[in-house]
């Protein structure tokens, strides 16, 4: 028994959950922290394999006044899955199976614990595909990412994870069982409590099973890499090729200091004039694609660019979106610090945002790098720290809330697909009206009277 746990609730659990229950400290800490590298410690960990025990669980909770905070892989990057109030982190890893495909409807249904990578390679066979793509795509959850209602490069054509749900079955803070949605791609029955429940984090309901929109996978695909002076001039080509009627299938953005990274250290073949880059594709019928490449190659053209490649192979493909893979593991050798936070504007406002970002680098004098899915106007801005320099610590700061505020002046918002967490939590009263947050309060109470999912998580207190 731990030393918080009620011993009424520690023995009911051992006996629902039997080697699915865990409280010795080495096992607890495992599930403590998640890719935000901030940790607390729980006073158990639960790894249920069915419905019915997460049900039995978030009842005996309730009871007890425990709180539950429901866990995928650990993926994400604020803080969402730190279980800042101890008490239960229910780990979603033995609830793993595909329970059924269906081509004819375009649907899947899956328990939460899927990887995502695992979904793919599944659905392969049949043709089809979930869009959602984030970076941990091999190794995060399907619950994690409709949790945290996660996007990737293809969220400009196929939409994010909230645009691909169907249907979920949920277990509130309640206790009770609650199934919304339906598995058809049309509904007019009520409120859309699913899509409700995705981006969340948890705080509203544990998801249990999750009925997904499947879409066929594309013919062909073809991408083009567009390099240009600056990066206004990059900012200013995402504006004109989400303008134009061709939708490209992936629209990613770096930035001159991303380029820097992606040559320098890792290796991509980038000239040593380009100020930044646009990795663009596109995707559908072979015999419509070469039109729409054209189009796109239209679009990109313009003030300060330097250069278009286009791949007209897979291999050409793969070696040109080799520049983006290579950023993340480079971006330790500019600082050993890092605020990673992904703010979403109009497509229109990206110039200006750009243009703001670099703005405030000047002025905190650190580097900050950016880079996204542009065509969403969804970027990552990663600041660059020392975290053993008090000056550049409270500098990050201030300038990591001033970029949230310039993302909210240009009528955008914290986030488009890492979610709240601990890391915006603060910030949310700058991005929702106070009238809009005692809805989401509300909202809160009734899903959750007792508080006892994911305390301290994306509501400001």
């Amino acid at each position: 028994m731990t030393r918080c746990l009620p011993a009424e609730l520690d023995r009911a659990m051992a006996t629902l959950l039997g080697d699915g229950w865990r409280t010795d400290p080495g096992e607890r800490l495992t599930y403590g922290f998640d890719n935000s590298r901030r940790e607390a410690m729980p006073d158990a960990v639960a790894l249920p394999r069915d419905t019915a025990q997460v049900l039995a669980l978030v009842q005996a909770c309730r009871r007890h006044g425990v709180p539950v905070v429901a866990r995928g892989r650990g993926t994400n990057t604020t803080g969402a899955a730190v279980p800042v109030e101890g008490g239960i982190v229910v780990s979603f890893e033995r609830m793993d199976r595909i329970v059924d495909i269906r081509p004819g409807d375009r649907c899947a249904v899956v328990e939460p614990g899927v990887l995502n990578g695992d979904l793919q390679a599944a659905l392969s066979p049949h043709g089809l595909f979930w869009p959602p793509d984030p970076t941990s795509a091999g190794y995060s959850t399907v619950g994690g990412n409709l949790a945290c209602n996660a996007g990737g490069p293809r969220a400009v054509k196929y939409g994010a994870s909230r645009d691909n749900i169907l249907a979920l079955t949920a277990v509130t803070g309640a206790g009770e069982l609650i199934r919304c949605g339906s598995a058809t791609t049309k509904g007019a029955t009520g409120y859309d409590l699913q899509r409700l429940l995705v981006g969340s984090e948890g705080t509203l309901a544990l998801i249990v099973e999750a009925t997904l929109r499947l879409v066929p996978a594309p013919a062909a695909r073809r991408a083009i890499r567009a390099i240009y002076r600056d990066v206004a001039c990059a900012a200013e080509a995402v504006a004109r090729l989400m303008a134009q009627p061709v939708t490209p299938s992936m629209l990613e953005f770096m930035d001159h200091h991303a380029v820097r990274l992606a040559r320098d250290v890792g290796s991509a073949d980038l000239p040593a004039n380009a100020g930044a880059l646009l990795m663009i594709e596109a995707d559908g019928p072979a015999a419509t694609l070469a039109h729409d490449i054209e189009a796109l190659k239209r679009a990109a053209t313009g003030e300060g660019l330097v250069s278009i490649d286009d791949a007209a192979d897979d291999a050409s493909r793969a070696r040109l979106w080799a520049a983006r893979k290579a950023l993340s593991p480079s971006l330790r050798t500019l600082a050993p610090g890092k605020i990673n936070e992904d703010v979403v504007v109009p497509v229109s406002r990206i110039p200006a945002l750009v243009d703001g970002v670099q703005g405030l680098a000047r002025e905190a004098r650190l580097p900050i790098v950016c880079f996204g899915h542009a065509g969403n106007g969804n970027l990552h801005v990663n600041l660059m720290f020392d975290p053993g320099d008090p000056g550049e610590s409270t500098r990050a700061s201030a300038a990591m809330a001033r970029v949230f505020g310039l993302a909210v002046e240009l009528g955008g918002t914290l986030s488009g697909e890492h979610g709240i967490g601990l890391a915006k939590r603060d910030f949310m009263a700058a991005a929702i009206d106070a009238p809009t947050l005692s809805l989401m309060r509300a909202i809160k109470g009734q899903f959750d009277p007792d508080g006892i999912l994911n305390p301290g998580k994306l509501l400001p207190p």
